[in-house]
Parts: C-alpha cells; sequence; structure tokens
C-alpha cells in the first residue's frame, strides 16, 4: 500500500469542512452585511453544514486510520443527504408556507435551543415565506445550499471508493 493511498480521502474531508464553513460564513455575511434574513430551515441547514463540517474535520484528523476515515466519510454522506432533504422540503414545501412555526426545523432548533446558545449565528428572524424571496445570482439560497449538498454528497462518494 502506497502512502499516497489516504491522501485522496483526507484532501476531500479537509475540503468538504473548509466549504462548509465557508457556507456558513458567506450565510451570515449576508444575514449580517447584507439583512437577508434566515427562516428556521435556512438555520436548520446552517446547523447540517457545522455538524458536516465537524464530521469531516475530525475525519481529516484521523484519516491515517482508514476505519475512522471510512466512518467519517459515510457519517458526511448521510448528513449530506439530510442536508438535500431539508433544501428540498424548505423549496418545495415550505417556502409556500406563511409560517414555520411548529414545522420539524422549528421544532428541532427549540429543542436544541440554539437561538439562546449562539443567536448570531442561530436566530430565526424571518418566516419561510419571507426567506423565499431572497436570491443569490436568480436562484433561492436553499437551491445553492441543496447544490453544495450534493457536491459534497458526490464528492464523499468518490473518497469512499478510492480509499
Amino acid at each position: 500500500m502506497s502512502i499516497a493511498a489516504p491522501k485522496l480521502p483526507a484532501r476531500v474531508l479537509a475540503g468538504i469542512a473548509i466549504a462548509c464553513l465557508a457556507a456558513v460564513g458567506f450565510a451570515l455575511a449576508a444575514q449580517h452585511g447584507f439583512g437577508v434574513k434566515p427562516c428556521p430551515w435556512c438555520v436548520l441547514q446552517r446547523g447540517v453544514f457545522l455538524l458536516i463540517a465537524a464530521v469531516a474535520g475530525l475525519g481529516w484528523l484521523l484519516s491515517a486510520n482508514k476505519p475512522a476515515r471510512g466512518i467519517a466519510l459515510l457519517g458526511v454522506l448521510a448528513l449530506a443527504l439530510a442536508g438535500i432533504a431539508a433544501a428540498v422540503f424548505q423549496h418545495q414545501v415550505a417556502a409556500q408556507m406563511e409560517s414555520c412555526v411548529m414545522t420539524f426545523a422549528d421544532r428541532t432548533l427549540t429543542a436544541l435551543n440554539l437561538e439562546e446558545l449562539l443567536p448570531s449565528v442561530f436566530m430565526v428572524t424571518a418566516s419561510c415565506a419571507e426567506a423565499a424571496a431572497y436570491r443569490l445570482l436568480g436562484l433561492p439560497y436553499e437551491i445553492w445550499s441543496g447544490l453544495l449538498y450534493g457536491a459534497i454528497a458526490l464528492a464523499s462518494l468518490v473518497a469512499l471508493k478510492r480509499g
């Protein structure tokens, strides 16, 4: 076995962690710098990106251990699929709702008390209908989020196959 074998999966994990942190940073810049108000589904997706970053970062740190690396890639894949589901639900269902109160996203954020723990990141300030009006280059933010989740899922699959 060559030393180069674990390099691709390790690089993929590092890249995924960085991409997820950049996505959350971008969302926070849009919110705090440009007045883009997040709904519960937007904030839930931030949490999923942060979870992916944590799992990918841990996998990268443990990348010399093949089983740990594989488990991290599987965790990233599962979380990316959950993120895709959240983005699709937000776009297809929640964006048509005037209120997101008592949806899965709202109940999850409330149960985890994230708004109280870190309001600058997890504070919900818009309804789903309000958040649906925000666009970046003509596309709703949840579409961009879903595309990134898809790229993360694809990258983790490639790394699993190669690593």
